[in-house]
């Protein structure tokens, strides 16, 4: 429909072109902090002979599909592969997000991009350390850049759709890859190939594709509610995951704590919530030790009721349904906090 000039002049008090400019600026705005990972990797060449590229170089290859959905901005944290990641790259990524929620009050949503190796421990940190309602989403790529078919484009395209939608608000931090929405409590990376992000036990938050849909949400803590503060923490506790197995004996639990100077260790438990004979013995001389030993189930479903384990295993705490890996994240923030093992078992069930 073709607007009149001076209709809109009287109406608005504006020529046409600034009505329409100030409809651009009417879109949701979200900023996009990268990080490296696959999702900006391309082959080593003179102009990038450390393998990435800037995001806003993958951002280019989109903006055509951006329009109506989001003004977008572009800033570069670091470039790292996932692996490579560090608590002290985690905490700077976290501190990050938060001032700019903090600090750009305009800024609607964020998204980080990440080496997918990171995702989903760094997207179970954000949900419990980034204080605001404003959508945070974590993308990755498992092609890349450059390559046939490569995912990066899509799954930033989705992921910017995601933190843009107001559906998207008080949601935990979430994960978007394959046009798939989880929540980052219980995300994991289950195989080597394109489709693999699952949330398991409980399933997609929703999908993205044309348009963001959403079937449910998480009633435990996250962000906004979360008692974790991280914005003047330099390092966290040293605290080690530890796998069970036929036969394993107590040497890497004491490693870890003589070694080690574990504050804490998860183990990757059989679904009984048992542990070999000599893997115990060692877990309870830790425990007893004062280091807080975490039980998790490594077969990846399902929880550890905590009341029937406690009464069970009085040394160590539950991991409730928490994968070890997304377990050693809330233990490491919950040791910054209080060592009382009740009141981090307390957070176990809150979190």
């Amino acid at each position: 429909m073709r607007i009149d000039p001076f209709f809109a002049f009287l109406c608005f008090g504006l020529p046409l072109g600034a009505l329409f400019a100030q409809g651009d600026r009417d879109l949701p705005r979200v900023k996009v902090v990268g990080t490296g990972g696959t999702i900006a990797h391309v082959p080593a060449s003179a102009e990038t002979p450390d393998y990435y590229v800037n995001p806003g170089t993958v951002l280019d290859d989109i903006r055509p599909h951006l329009a109506g959905v989001a003004e977008v901005e572009v800033e570069e944290l670091f470039r790292k592969a996932g692996h490579t990641l560090t608590m002290k790259d985690f905490l700077a990524v976290s501190r990050r997000v938060n001032e700019i929620f903090s600090k750009e009050p305009e800024i609607d949503g964020v998204v980080v991009s990440i080496g997918s190796n990171g995702v989903e421990e760094l997207a179970y940190f954000l949900s419990l350390t980034v204080r605001s309602d404003k959508p945070v989403v974590v993308t990755a790529a498992n092609r890349l850049y450059t390559s046939l078919s490569s995912d990066s484009p899509m799954n930033l395209l989705d992921a910017i759709r995601v933190a843009a939608s107001p559906l998207s608000r008080g949601h935990e931090a979430m994960t978007v890859l394959n046009g798939k929405i989880n929540a980052a409590r219980g995300v994991t990376k289950v195989d080597t190939g394109m489709d693999n992000y699952q949330s398991r036990d409980l399933g997609l938050l929703g999908y993205v594709g044309g348009e963001v849909a959403f079937y449910r949400t998480s009633l435990r803590k996250h962000k906004s509610q979360s008692e974790f503060n991280v914005s003047q923490l330099e390092s966290l506790p040293k605290v080690y995951v530890i796998y069970s197995y036929m036969d394993a004996d107590g040497v890497l639990v004491r490693a870890a704590v003589k070694e080690g100077k574990a504050a804490g260790i998860v183990m990757a438990s059989y679904p009984t919530t048992s542990d070999a004979p000599e893997q115990s013995t060692a877990l309870e001389e830790a425990a007893r030790a004062g280091v807080i030993v975490v039980r998790t189930n490594r077969g990846g479903e399902g929880r550890f009721e905590i009341e029937s384990f406690r009464k069970r295993w009085p040394l160590f705490l539950s991991g409730d349904s928490l994968t070890p890996q997304q377990a050693r994240v809330l233990l490491l923030l919950a040791l910054t906090k209080t060592k009382d093992p009740n009141e981090i078992q307390r957070i176990f069930q809150e979190y």
